[in-house]
């Protein structure tokens, strides 16, 4: 038993001395000194803030200012759009023909730089996070209200490259429907 447990110390010992000569840490925040995320600048808040006044406005074009050309819209049920074109498609026709009014209230917005990503599934850089209240009437007179999260990753340029959108598909799907005749 003695020689199993100095066999297993000794082991335990080389393993700690390999990782600290492979230059391993865990430490994330060690990492040159910086945090793995921190705030990021606030001129990314009224980017989320007019964004949504412009969507709710039904100014497409003004919505899409803010994005990049590659940019990908994620929904948190697996969906999905890549580029600014097709994005843009998207909008217009939900807006120009299935949702007649959108408002969005209760915001609530978080500016982050993610400087160290957690996984290799994120993404470094600047993301804007947002919560709000979301309400819709489609055009078959339904409505809907529910609260949604977004969380908006900005380029070099300060151009949004990638949306992710959490919401409840089901109530949505519920609100527009057609009306049964």
């Amino acid at each position: 038993m003695l020689k199993i447990l100095s066999f297993s110390l000794l082991v335990i010992l080389l393993s700690c001395k390999s990782n600290q000569q492979a230059g391993v840490n865990d430490d994330a925040t060690s990492n040159e000194g910086i945090a793995p995320v921190e705030f990021a600048d606030a001129k990314y808040v009224d980017i989320g803030k007019s964004g949504l006044m412009a969507l709710a406005s039904n100014d497409i074009p003004k919505y899409m200012e803010s994005f990049a050309d590659n940019a990908v819209y994620l929904w948190n049920n697996g969906d999905s759009i890549v580029g600014k074109q097709a994005i843009t498609e998207y909008w217009n026709q939900r807006r120009g023909s299935e949702i007649t009014s959108l408002s969005f209230q209760n915001d609530i917005w978080l500016p982050v730089t993610v400087n160290t990503p957690a996984n290799e599934y994120h993404t470094q850089g600047v993301w804007l996070l947002g919560w709000y209240q979301v309400s819709a009437t489609y055009s078959n007179g339904k409505s809907m209200s529910q609260w949604a999260h977004t969380a908006l990753h900005f380029n070099d340029s300060d151009k949004i490259d990638q949306v992710v959108h959490y919401l409840d598909r089901e109530v949505i799907t519920k609100a527009s429907m057609p009306a049964k005749k």
